[in-house]
């Protein structure tokens, strides 16, 4: 019988650029709506005003000029992406593993999301990510899934870190400082246990949906998410097998990149763990903030104090680096690392144009109007509508505020004292305000990461969402009732 299979239709979905614009022009609508509304915020007053069209016209530069150092960061990744795609040794090395697992490449899923939700926790590695979905990608298409399977590793797993942080400064430590900022000494066990079970139960949850789908996939390509367009961008970018084709073997220079690619983001890692809020001084002693210390000599920045432009200029420098160990001419490096960073303009544009949306709810004074009023609307309920509640708004909250330490300096002043003046435990409401948050920055389109890290993995905003829905609802749910227990509990 002849195979009557009909190829996967194409369907025209909005681009992440067209979701943003129109999320932009939404929240400019609002504030000519709310215009003039007051609110009160620790004591001081606001209102809201409404957005002209020059500040609407104006937000995407605004965000990009806010967003500038990742943006720099994510065209250096790009220009050292190229360079060592150009010695193949990605490409090989993934061939290599693919064919060693032996048809076992869904082993990997839970172990790498376990990795990236380590980093989460501890610090929240959420940016930091932008550079692992190409290679994820690669390697799960390399597998015989597809480029989403890459991305949802990535996502999922840093996001549910994050969602859980035990220790990490940019949420639990930003909002235990606006606490103590506010008379109030939170409560560190809380902080670790209460952040661990939460998460453990997401990260139960994302792993059981990703091997749910990587199976599926695996099985019939055809059942992919993913549209016609999205997946002949992603096979053209990294290729296409089936876990089956014979490897080649690695040279020599092949594995010198290999390892320094490995190393690459190794140092990357641990240059962002706060080592000093873990009592730990090994590579700056003292805690000297002037950075002067051994581990400062490349950067003038100590291992632990790194961000974006300490990071850039690491990547920098090791794709020349490689680019000579990989035998590659001066001329080939300077054109492979050109065409990389320009690969990555639409992902910087996508990055600058969700920072746009939020600099304009903060310029409006929309972001501090929503809080007030959520605030005020949840004092005198009882345990279990708080808890609910709380949480319903730190969800509606990180859509328009998506900075987890800038949404952590602005509520925790008033939902902390809220918490503590209803007879509940003010640690939890931290947890609470992780949790939300957490959830909703792995499906906010406000998120540079996200839809940077979804154009690298050539999936559309839209399919993304199509696929995190359950999983958003499933997670929430399951927060929900741990924090609801807490609050009963503590």
């Amino acid at each position: 019988m002849a195979d009557t299979a009909q190829p996967k239709k194409k369907r025209e979905m909005l681009t992440s650029f067209s979701i943003i614009f129109i999320l932009l022009a939404i929240v400019a609508l609002i504030t000519v709506v709310l215009n003039g509304k007051t609110y009160s915020i620790n004591g001081e007053e606001g209102a809201v005003v409404a957005a002209t069209l020059s500040d609407f016209l104006m937000s995407p530069v605004r965000g990009f000029a806010d967003a500038i150092d990742v943006c720099l960061f994510v065209m250096i990744l790009g220009g050292f992406l190229g360079i060592v795609n150009k010695t193949n040794a990605i490409a090989d090395g993934i061939a290599v593993l693919v064919k060693k697992m032996g048809g076992n490449e869904l082993k990997l899923i839970p172990i790498l999301m376990a990795l990236f939700a380590l980093g989460g926790t501890t610090y929240g590695m959420c940016e930091e990510t932008v550079g692992f979905y190409a290679l994820l990608s690669a390697t799960m298409m390399a597998a015989g899934f597809d480029s989403l399977t890459g991305a949802m590793i990535v996502l999922l797993g840093a996001g549910v870190g994050c969602l859980g942080s035990t220790v990490n400064p940019f949420a639990v430590g930003a909002a235990g400082a606006a606490l103590e900022g506010v008379g109030i000494k939170g409560d560190q066990t809380i902080f670790i246990g209460l952040g661990l079970i939460l998460l453990v139960v997401t990260y139960l949850i994302a792993v059981f949906f990703v091997l749910q789908y990587a199976k599926k996939v695996k099985a019939d390509p055809s059942r992919t998410l993913m549209s016609a367009t999205e997946t002949a961008n992603a096979e053209a970018e990294y290729g296409q097998g089936d876990g089956s084709a014979d490897s080649p073997e690695l040279t020599g220079k092949q594995k010198g990149v290999l390892v320094i690619f490995g190393l690459a983001f190794v140092i990357m890692i641990i240059s962002f763990i706060p080592w000093e809020d873990l009592g730990i001084d090994w590579f700056n002693p003292g805690f000297d903030p002037d950075g002067h210390s051994w581990s400062s000599f490349l950067t003038g920045v100590p291992l632990g104090w790194w961000y974006f432009q300490e990071a850039t200029t690491w990547f920098l420098l090791l794709a020349i680096i490689i680019g000579i160990v990989g035998g590659l001419s001066e001329h080939e490096i300077v054109d492979e690392f050109m065409a990389g960073a320009g690969d990555m303009m639409s992902v910087v544009m996508v990055i600058a144009l969700a920072r746009g949306v939020s600099v304009l709810m903060a310029s409006t004074g929309l972001d501090m109007f929503v809080l007030s009023a959520a605030s005020n609307a949840l004092a005198g309920t009882s345990g279990v509508v708080f808890s609910i509640g709380s949480y319903l708004l730190y969800f509606l909250l990180s859509f328009l505020i998506p900075s987890t330490s800038g949404m952590a300096g602005v509520s925790m002043p008033i939902m902390g004292p809220l918490a503590q003046q209803l007879g509940f435990n003010p640690s939890v409401m931290v947890m609470t305000f992780c949790a939300a948050s957490g959830v909703v920055n792995l499906i906010t389109p406000t998120s540079g990461a996200i839809m940077g890290g979804l154009a690298l993995s050539r999936v559309e905003y839209a399919t993304w969402v199509k696929f995190c829905t359950k999983i958003i609802v499933a997670m929430s749910v399951a927060c929900m009732i741990v924090l609801t227990i807490a609050f009963m509990v503590l």
